[in-house]
């Protein structure tokens, strides 16, 4: 009886080694059918999960985004936390899940700055991927402030910093190896801390 195949698992398997391949060759000189023979399987076999090395990033990129941000919405909204904590703990999650991940962060991250220096640029798919997570932030925000958990704010630039800070954490992940996470989860905590009603700690700033 033929072995039955977990399709999911090598398509993961397809990816972890395109990314492999991308990071030793770069992303221009590499090609399918050498992706093909590391993953030991024949060039016919990829095709039938892409179509070429561009569905394979753009895959990647789905992927790792999708981990980091798989629990956000249970977070958001299956819990009884006031709103500011729930954007502390789905912030903490994401860089949690950057951490746990490091090895794929680094090897997406690297292959994008590879096609920056060829003249392309896959901005446009990681922005498509975070718009999700900023909208959502404003949500969180809009609905903290009409609670009375969060003061009166631009929930817009709120969100964006929010973001920021989280892209800077992701990045020193993926390319500090002396990067301390507890350290950018105790700055964006502080950060969102001077947003709260009632503060734990006397912000350093006079708000408004």
């Amino acid at each position: 009886m033929p072995k039955k195949i977990d399709h999911e698992e090598r398509k993961e398997k397809i990816l972890q080694t395109a990314l492999k391949v991308f990071g030793r060759e770069g992303y221009r000189d590499s090609n399918l059918s050498l992706i093909a023979q590391e993953c030991g399987i024949s060039r016919p076999t990829i095709y039938q999960y892409f179509k070429d090395k561009e569905e394979i990033y753009y895959y990647a990129v789905k992927l790792v985004t999708g981990r980091m941000f798989s629990k956000y919405a249970t977070l958001a909204w299956e819990t009884e936390d006031n709103y500011m904590s729930r954007i502390k703990k789905i912030c903490s999650e994401i860089m949690d899940t950057a951490t746990a991940h490091e090895g794929e962060l680094t090897s997406l991250v690297d292959v994008m700055l590879q096609m920056k220096k060829e003249g392309r640029d896959f901005n446009e798919i990681v922005l498509r991927r975070t718009a999700k997570l900023t909208i959502l932030f404003k949500r969180l925000l809009r609905v903290g402030i009409h609670a009375g958990d969060i003061i009166q704010c631009d929930i817009n630039k709120v969100a964006d910093h929010i973001l920021l800070l989280l892209e800077s954490s992701c990045f020193q992940v993926a390319f500090l190896d002396t990067f301390e996470m507890s350290l950018s989860k105790e700055l964006i905590a502080n950060y969102l801390e001077f947003y709260k009603t009632k503060p734990r700690t006397t912000p350093v700033i006079t708000r408004s």
